[in-house]
């Protein structure tokens, strides 16, 4: 199996082996490891961290898209397809003669159903947005790799947020974020720049023990061939029991904009954590710490996609400036993709992560505040 990320592929791969998958390796953009079927679902159904969990049918080496279709024909594909199902291929990476993923992947999708028109005489129809087998093939360095997509929708999406902000953060990332920064449930979380809520959101999944697959509509593999839906019943049953029924400690988040905390009170309805985690509209300047000491996490606009008119500079001056003043003995994080900006909170930070928010490069600042 391999499981494709973008950065923070450490932190994925000690997810994993909480999981108890074997040969975890970190490589560039996605994780390899091994498991069985079992392990498959209980990481699509539990994973906090990860965009897709890929199963890896088939590897060759591909230079052109004569080895490509070739190669794509030594797979037995009646053993996970048959005409009646619907598939779709998903295509990336290039090398110097297949250097185009929409090529690539019509060819698979040529190769495949050859295949089933010799040998059926039928063949499966393509579905891009909801197929029962979704097919993912990556070329690098005139290596191709075949898998089956066993998530189906990005796992990012966990499907309690049809709410969201002008600049949302991905859940997935708000996650590692989260356990980058090495906060424990048993510390207060307070984000006092919020939006639709999705850091107190993922903190409160966290800390409640609450698989985030939960709230999806479906994985990838619910209509594979081999699928197991009583396996994946029992998995969601145990995950059920295993949830906490309260917070160590509490969880709050704040926004200026009283329409997006509606969001994220509507966000919070739909993941069952309403009644744990507290939202308010209020303004940074009227913001005071909540506790002697916790963690105050954020992620202010940096002029990609929010404020690009705004002064920014004064506003990153007085999150600083609130940070120092009132937040003494708590820990801050501040994400932010701006150098500048960041400059102008005018804390020195204890340490600094290098993460990437979507393709733009960011990091995660740490202040601890005397």
């Amino acid at each position: 199996m391999q499981q494709w990320r973008g950065g923070l592929e450490t932190l994925a791969a000690q997810e994993l082996e909480q999981f108890g998958a074997n040969a975890v390796e970190p490589g560039f953009c996605g994780v390899a490891f091994a498991g069985d079927r079992t392990l498959l679902y209980q990481v699509n159904l539990w994973a906090r961290l990860s965009f897709r969990i890929l199963m890896k049918l088939h590897e060759f080496p591909c230079q052109d898209a004569e080895d490509l279709y070739r190669g794509i024909q030594t797979i037995d594909w009646a053993q996970y397809l048959t005409p009646n199902m619907t598939l779709a291929v998903n295509a990336t990476g290039k090398s110097e003669r297949l250097n185009h993923t929409h090529f690539t992947a019509l060819q698979v999708k040529k190769a495949i159903v050859d295949q089933q028109q010799d040998r059926l005489g039928d063949r499966s129809d393509v579905e891009l947005h909801s197929p029962d087998l979704q097919i993912s093939v990556h070329i690098d360095r005139d290596v191709c790799t075949v898998s089956l997509d066993s998530s189906g929708q990005s796992l990012h999406r966990r499907g309690y947020r049809p709410a969201v902000g002008a600049a949302p953060l991905k859940e997935s990332l708000a996650a590692a974020l989260i356990q980058l920064s090495g906060w424990q449930p048993t510390q207060m979380f307070y984000d006092p720049l919020c939006g639709s809520g999705t850091l107190p959101l993922e903190a409160s999944l966290k800390a409640l023990n609450i698989a985030p697959g939960l709230f999806r509509d479906r994985f990838g593999f619910e209509t594979w061939l081999d699928a197991d839906q009583p396996l994946l019943e029992k998995l969601i049953q145990s995950a059920q029991v295993s949830q906490c029924e309260s917070l160590p400690a509490p969880i709050w988040g704040s926004d200026r904009d009283a329409d997006v905390i509606e969001q994220a009170i509507a966000n919070a309805t739909r993941c069952g954590v309403l009644n744990h985690v507290y939202f308010a509209a209020i303004d940074l300047e009227e913001i005071a710490a909540p506790a002697a000491s916790g963690v105050v996490f954020c992620n202010p606009p940096y002029g990609e996609r929010l404020g690009r008119d705004s002064d920014l500079g004064a506003f990153y001056k007085q999150l600083g400036d609130v940070l120092k003043q009132r937040f003494k003995g708590w820990t801050a994080f501040v994400l932010s993709g701006n150098k500048e900006l960041a400059q102008s909170i005018g804390l020195k930070s204890a340490q600094r992560f290098a993460v990437y928010n979507g393709t733009l490069p960011c990091q995660l600042m740490k202040y601890e505040l005397y």
